[in-house]
């Protein structure tokens, strides 16, 4: 069985044929997909995919490309959190790619996310683009490590990896890694034990090959957990079993 530990079905893409997404997910052997939060007015919408299949989970966080939204509180996250659906607190994090100027509202909001994290004992759901130093260190200033959590669509080197791991962090590949100029992050998928390693599709996008360029969805999570074997010289089933635990440890179904 395979694990989607990072989609957004929720989007009009994925959500307008949500019964035929997750039966190609069953098609597929990929038992569970967390629909992970990008901004407060569209929560709802993710924590109802939640509610209406059982194998489906749920986040609750603003996503750091979303300038101009009312910044949540701690408190808030905290309350929203509380639904038994929702098993982590993201995504955060930082992205200087997309935004440039004073983006010390995105740190802010990072903290943000992390104290409430810290307060409701929920694991974090970490994206950082051109932004890695800056991730780190607010990570260790805040205690990310106190609860954990994944940094979700890797795609930075294995010196960030190594150091977020060392914080309790997991690494989350996507269908990035099936693309064939990764070059350096298909070595970084060689290298991450597979001990601290998830898989995601992150879909509607980033579908993996021979997808790319089209619709992504939780099915095609397969091909990531495909390459990762081919990489590594290991079973697909050696894959799908640690991924799959790795997920159920890290969102404390056990």
């Amino acid at each position: 069985m395979f694990v989607d530990s990072h989609c957004h079905i929720n989007l009009p893409e994925l959500a307008d044929r949500a019964d035929e997404v997750l039966a190609n997910m069953q098609k597929n052997q990929v038992g569970h997909a967390l629909c992970v939060s990008v901004n407060l007015p569209e929560w709802p919408q993710v924590l109802a995919m939640a509610e209406r299949f059982p194998n489906v989970y749920a986040s609750v966080g603003v996503h750091p490309d979303y300038e101009n939204e009312i910044e949540p509180s701690a408190e808030k996250l905290v309350e929203l959190s509380q639904h038994h659906k929702v098993i982590a607190i993201g995504e955060t994090g930082l992205d200087y790619f997309r935004l440039k100027g004073d983006l010390e509202w995105q740190r802010a909001r990072f903290r943000t996310h992390i104290q409430a994290a810290i307060q409701c004992d929920k694991p974090l759901i970490i994206h950082t683009r051109e932004a890695a130093a800056d991730t780190l260190r607010i990570m260790g200033e805040e205690r990310a490590g106190d609860v954990g959590g994944v940094m979700h669509c890797f795609t930075e080197s294995w010196e960030v990896a190594e150091a977020a791991m060392a914080m309790g962090f997991y690494i989350s590949f996507s269908g990035i890694v099936t693309f064939k100029n990764a070059i350096a992050l298909k070595e970084v998928a060689i290298k991450v034990p597979m001990d601290r390693m998830l898989i995601e599709t992150d879909s509607p996008y980033l579908a993996p090959v021979p997808y790319r360029g089209k619709t992504n969805e939780p099915a095609y999570v397969k091909l990531v957990a495909e390459e990762i074997a081919r990489l590594r010289n290991i079973s697909l089933e050696e894959v799908a079993a640690a991924t799959t635990r790795n997920f159920f440890k890290l969102f404390k179904f056990a």
